[in-house]
């Protein structure tokens, strides 16, 4: 193995070397290294933080992976990549049911970069549907079955071809039992069936990670998709103030909220509140916040006392919180359309309802004009940064990974320069390098990056003509209004002009 050593010193020299003389590597391309395989995790083992994403970063990256390749060989054990689960030490912290809760984690020993996920899955809130969804979706509600492994995806794998600025950080995964989302802070007891603690768990876990390495953390980042999104908006002042009373409030602490912007508008059709999916989005937080004893941001509360459901929705909630977020959010969200009551199965979709998806877009971009750093592509979707697709989808030629990547240097820039406030606005990022992203055009997957389409019926993929004419849109009349021939307007669809 003293040879394995020597390789390593000189190849750790040469990259070091290229990255001041700005080479590229020979033979790859910069945004795709080759497949990292693992770590020796003897004597040679060394750190690697690379907390501020610098304009070398590809060429770094590149040349580390192929050092990593180049170890393999040398190592008798292959490091286990899947997040490990460990129960919360306090007991009295628990899932709906009254069993432990806990996370998953997968260390980075050279990595002063954090990266804790909030698990989405809608929620309940009332005895009622708490039973059904205890005998539906038990997993969401008990750790009884959790596996022992997660392995992570998207944002969370540490392969960096699937998640090039991210791979590197400590991975958490914390998931969602709670049915709160994120918000409760109530144990279960004799008169109360159920527990609904999702804010205490995840200032539990946070604790427990100082006692990992997340003390020395230079970067916590606090991400969600979908009731995981939002929990991200109702959290990551919280947990930058638990932070700041333990002595740590040198941790930059950031929110990244995938899926978790909704609206409070009007459904489409209403419909009694019986369950999740068929209550209108206010009176659904309206019952919720009071049966889970919902805890929402300090500044929040404040603007609106007596009425603090408004919290949950993201555009109500986010001028008012200290720490920097980034939002993701599709214009054409699914799990809105179907709390708003538009199915999209069965019957093609009726003029009044393609008027209604149509206006949702609208009232969507409104909501996110102001926010500094957002990806808003006009997509049918939901869900996206744990995805393995997600890396596909661009705004305007810039993907998610990249305007992200951005999101940081703007902020790392605004410190550096600045001082460590704490400021929801980052600085103007370099030319070229853009972190205010939405789609203009006004169909549901007008963008061409969209992700496939699947008939909910089916599970067939379907182009988008095939998509437009099952919404019922007319590409006949479409194209007359227009004063464009059928056969343009359909290339128009196509390419997502």
């Amino acid at each position: 193995m003293g040879g394995g050593t020597l390789t390593l010193a000189m190849l750790v020299t040469l990259s070091l070397a290229e990255v001041a003389e700005g080479r590229r590597p020979r033979g790859g391309r910069t945004h795709s290294p080759p497949s990292y395989r693992g770590r020796s995790e003897g004597p040679e083992s060394f750190p690697l933080d690379f907390t501020p994403v610098e304009g070398n970063m590809d060429t770094l990256m590149q040349q580390v992976q192929n050092l990593a390749q180049s170890l393999y060989p040398c190592s008798t054990r292959r490091l286990d990549q899947d997040m490990k689960l460990r129960f919360l030490d306090n007991s009295t912290v628990t899932c709906n049911d009254g069993s432990s809760a806990g996370y998953y984690i997968k260390e980075s020993k050279g990595s002063r970069r954090w990266l804790v996920f909030l698990e989405g899955g809608w929620y309940c809130f009332s005895k009622e549907n708490c039973d059904s969804r205890y005998d539906t979706m038990r997993r969401l509600m008990s750790s009884s079955r959790w596996p022992s492994t997660r392995t992570g995806t998207g944002i969370l794998s540490p392969q960096p071809e699937e998640n090039p600025h991210w791979w590197n950080a400590n991975m958490v995964f914390i998931p969602y039992c709670s049915s709160d989302v994120w918000s409760g802070a109530s144990p279960k007891t004799d008169q109360n069936d159920y527990a609904f603690m999702g804010s205490l768990i995840i200032q539990e876990v946070v604790k427990e990670l100082l006692t990992k390495g997340l003390d020395n953390a230079k970067v916590l980042l606090l991400a969600g998709s979908s009731a995981g999104g939002t929990g991200v908006l109702l959290n990551v002042d919280q947990v930058a103030e638990l932070l700041k009373s333990r002595g740590h409030g040198s941790v930059q602490v950031r929110g990244l909220a995938d899926s978790g912007w909704f609206l409070d508008n009007k459904q489409y059709r209403r419909t009694d509140c019986v369950d999740t999916i068929s209550c209108a989005p206010t009176e659904a937080i309206k019952r919720g916040i009071r049966y889970w004893g919902g805890v929402v941001p300090e500044q929040c509360r404040l603007a609106h006392t007596g009425e603090e459901w408004n919290c949950f929705f993201g555009y109500k909630v986010f001028p008012t919180l200290k720490s920097p977020v980034f939002v993701v959010q599709w214009l054409f969200d699914e799990a809105q359309l179907t709390v708003d009551n538009v199915h999209l199965t069965g019957q093609p979709v009726q003029e009044g309802q393609w008027r209604y998806i149509q206006n949702l877009g609208i009232e969507l971009r409104n909501t996110l004009k102001d926010i500094p750093a957002m990806f808003a592509p006009a997509c049918l979707s939901h869900e996206v940064i744990t995805r393995n697709y997600w890396m596909d989808v661009q705004v305007k030629g810039t993907s998610l990974p990249r305007a992200l990547q951005c999101w940081d240097r703007s902020l790392h820039h605004s410190l550096r320069n600045h001082g460590n406030s704490s400021s929801s606005s980052p600085r103007s990022p370099p030319r070229g390098c853009p972190l205010h992203l939405i789609d203009s055009c006004p169909w549901p997957h007008c963008n061409p990056t969209c992700p496939t389409i699947r008939d909910q019926l089916t599970g067939r993929e379907m182009s988008v003509i095939q998509f437009l004419t099952h919404m019922g849109f007319d590409v006949q009349r479409m194209a007359q209004q227009q004063g464009l021939e059928p056969s343009k307007l359909l290339g128009m669809l196509n390419s997502g002009t």
